[in-house]
């Protein structure tokens, strides 16, 4: 038997084709990028006083370029911890009690309140550099990023459906392998959904993450954040325009590179026994898909990421419970009890701490005072977000259904979800002054820019993971109408949808710190509400009453949470799960 080497086939194989020339200026270019905003880090701090920004058009791709990176970067941080946090407060019913509260509390801290107190920090901890500031910018816009991601995250893997869990014991999957094999592709196409949210609600705060101004320390980041803040400083019409087109385009541009392969690559996770002839389509996906030196070494990554995730880590096998009662078990409601006892101990804790720092400098009136103003905007986050569902719900399922128009619609709700509102600063202005119109009541619009997209991008999730077999199921019983709504889509949805009502809460708390106390140039209007009482003393650097508004902000927010938002879960998880 001869044997002949074909070297020329192997030539072949490692050589670029043409698609290989197209897609490595784009792989390089990411690269320097990073590179070149890198080595900004490492500048002295004075060259943010020595260079500042400028409203020049031309400076406009190196600022949106800074603030993109400085996004992403939060966002791979915000996944991480989505993924870690989420799954352990899944995974363990004690560290639940606490993460699950604590998460509560972190999202109605609004970004303002992490701002006052993280500055000083970062600044300290890398001296006299810009690294110091882009971390402190880089933490703010994560806080508007990650809690949600956390939530979609928890929410996935406790509706996982009970089968796939009998079939993971079935195989003798370790809880490493049963981790990476099930919890999280099952959970991918509803996370990716809430990356693109916490990616526009980073847009949303930009302004304040770049621009910080905690009492007389101002910084100032070059980006479209600090652009946008010297524009609206200035009144300069020009330059607003100049900022709205250059997020257009960036948004656009990140669709397309980023969260539109994602969605076409986590459709395949989605749980159904019969295919969807509609599938998310993403040409950047094909375009790597043709080439062939990427290609390969994509796959080579796969295969290196498949078999670490084969690994026999983490413990035994998981298997089916055991009759045998051990101790543990025997004790476990003590030892709940005792836990119990712990975290109300710890918050008692906390709490004395904070009554006993404003307490000093807060009267009983003034505390009664900021009550009050924290239930006239609890009224306006209660009415927005029955509003923005009543919209948004019919609307997330229409797009869900259709992955065609998904891709349509995609990246124009993302631009609408990013759109701040200090660029609806000058229209809200001029009208409620030329008409002499009541703040309190033309004012509350601007909430709805940080509330309805939540609602938006959790009901097309939840929408778009639908079985395809269960949509036909339907089709061929020709359930239509009411009962359609009720008896499929509703229920199939209605896990996603409290995520996202969840999350649209503490968003619409955290737009209210912008909604309620707006200025444009020299004209200031202000709204009751206790977002507008949190960004007057934020400007004031009054500490004692900054933490007095968050702490009110937290304690209405997770009461709210506690009372309505998770007994409707917990219905919803025990009700509508799908096995």
């Amino acid at each position: 038997m001869i044997f002949r080497f074909n070297g020329g086939a192997l030539r072949r194989r490692l050589l670029p084709n043409r698609w290989d020339f197209v897609a490595f200026p784009l792989i390089i270019g990411s690269i320097a990028l990073i590179a070149v905003m890198f080595r900004q880090t490492e500048l002295p701090i004075g060259t943010l006083q020595s260079s500042p920004v400028s409203l020049s058009p031309s400076n406009l791709p190196e600022y949106a370029m800074r603030t993109t990176l400085r996004m992403l970067v939060a966002m791979l941080a915000s996944l991480i911890f989505s993924l870690v946090y989420g799954t352990l407060a899944t995974k363990s019913r004690r560290a639940e009690k606490i993460l699950i509260p604590v998460l509560d509390i972190l999202q109605s801290v609004p970004v303002l309140g992490y701002i006052s107190f993280t500055v000083t920090f970062f600044l300290a901890l890398f001296p006299g550099k810009v690294l110091g500031a882009e971390m402190a910018a880089i933490f703010a816009i994560f806080t508007s990023q990650a809690w949600n991601m956390a939530f979609s995250v928890y929410q996935s893997l406790r509706s996982l459906p009970r089968d796939l869990s009998e079939v993971s014991q079935g195989f003798h999957l370790t809880p490493w392998q049963r981790y990476w094999k099930l919890d999280i592709p099952f959970a991918m196409p509803g996370l990716i959904w809430n990356m693109m949210m916490s990616m526009s609600g980073g847009w949303f705060f930009v302004v304040a993450s770049e621009a910080i101004t905690v009492g007389s320390s101002t910084i100032t980041l070059p980006g479209i954040g600090a652009w946008l803040a010297l524009a609206i400083a200035r009144q300069d019409m020009q330059a607003i325009w100049w900022v709205t087109l250059t997020m257009f385009i960036v948004i656009l541009a990140y669709d397309q590179l980023l969260f539109r392969p994602l969605v076409a690559w986590a459709d395949k996770y989605r749980m159904e026994t019969t295919r969807s002839q509609q599938a998310p389509q993403s040409w950047l996906r094909n375009l790597m898909r043709r080439t062939r030196l990427v290609h390969r070494t994509m796959t080579l990554l796969g295969l290196v990421f498949a078999t670490l995730s084969r690994l026999r880590l983490a413990g035994s096998p998981a298997s089916q419970p055991q009759r045998k009662a051990n101790p543990l078990r025997r004790h476990a409601r003590a030892v709940d009890m005792l836990w119990n006892l712990l975290v109300l101990a710890l918050t008692a804790l906390v709490v004395w701490q904070v009554f006993a720092y404003i307490s000093r400098d807060v009267t009983l009136v003034q505390t009664g005072h900021v009550l009050w103003l924290g239930l006239i905007t609890l009224l306006r986050v209660l009415l927005l977000t029955v509003l923005c569902s009543l919209v948004w719900v019919p609307i997330g399922v229409m797009i869900g259904l259709r992955p065609a128009l998904a891709g349509v619609v995609q990246p124009v709700a993302q631009f609408l979800a990013a759109f701040p509102a200090n660029l609806l600063f000058p229209v809200f202005v001029i009208v409620i002054v030329r008409y002499q119109l009541n703040p309190d009541i033309w004012l509350s619009p601007l909430i709805v820019l940080g509330t309805q997209w939540y609602i938006l991008f959790n009901v097309i999730a939840g929408t778009s993971a639908l079985p395809n077999d269960y949509r036909e199921v339907t089709a061929n019983f020709h359930i239509r109408g009411w009962q359609w709504w009720r008896q499929f889509v509703l229920p199939g949805i209605m896990p996603y949808y409290l995520t996202g009502a969840i999350t649209a809460t503490g968003g619409a708390w955290n737009a209210s710190i912008v909604a309620e106390w707006v200025q444009w140039g020299d004209v200031k209007l202000q709204a009751h509400g206790l977002g507008a009482y949190i960004a007057q003393t934020t400007a004031n650097g009054d500490f004692p009453h900054i933490i007095l508004g968050v702490a009110v902000m937290s304690l209405f927010v997770t009461l709210f949470n506690r009372l309505l938002w998770r007994p409707l879960y917990a219905w919803a998880e025990n009700r509508f799960r799908i096995d």
